[in-house]
C-alpha cells in the first residue's frame, strides 16, 4: 500500500512524534522513508539584521537542514531504506514538489514545526500540505508532556 513515505523535517520537537509514525508505517509496509528538509531561502535577502551575507545565510540553513535529517534518521529503525533529501526554496513548495517528483504514497508530517503555534492550531506548512498534496497526509500532533 505504501512504498514511499515522505517525512518532512525541520528539526523541531514535533518532527520526533512524526518519526515514530513514519517508522511504524515503513516497518509494516517495507517502505522507503524519504527524509526531506527544505533550506528556506525566502529570508536570505530580507533579513539584513541577521548580519549574514545571502550565501552565508543559505549555508547556515543548509547545515540546519542536514542536522534535522540526521536527527530524524537516527530515530528510524536500522534496516529501513532511507533517502536523505535537501531542497532549497520555501518549505511548502519544496515538500509538494518532492511529493510529485518522487511518487510519494503518504506524507507523515508534524502539526507544529519551528514556528511554534503558527496559525494557532496547525502549522501553516502542514495546513498547506494537507490542502494541496496529491498523496494522503498523516498529521501527527506534538505529544503532551
Amino acid at each position: 500500500m505504501y512504498d514511499d513515505i515522505l517525512l518532512p523535517t525541520d528539526g523541531s520537537e514535533g518532527t520526533r512524534a512524526a518519526v515514530t509514525h513514519a517508522n511504524e508505517l515503513a516497518t509494516t509496509y517495507d517502505a522507503t522513508v524519504h527524509v526531506l528538509s527544505v533550506v528556506d531561502t525566502r529570508n536570505r535577502f530580507e533579513s539584513p539584521s541577521s548580519g549574514l551575507a545571502p550565501e552565508a545565510w543559505t549555508e547556515r540553513e543548509r547545515e540546519r537542514a542536514e542536522e534535522a535529517i540526521d536527527e530524524s534518521v537516527t530515530e528510524l529503525d536500522d534496516g529501513l531504506t532511507i533517502e536523505r533529501v535537501v531542497q532549497e526554496g520555501t518549505p511548502k513548495q519544496g515538500i509538494l514538489d518532492y511529493v510529485d517528483e518522487a511518487g510519494i504514497d503518504v506524507v507523515v508530517i508534524a502539526t507544529h514545526g519551528r514556528t511554534g503555534l503558527d496559525h494557532y492550531l496547525i502549522g501553516s506548512v502542514t495546513e498547506e500540505i494537507v490542502r494541496k498534496s496529491p498523496a494522503p497526509v498523516l498529521t501527527v500532533k506534538l505529544a503532551a508532556d
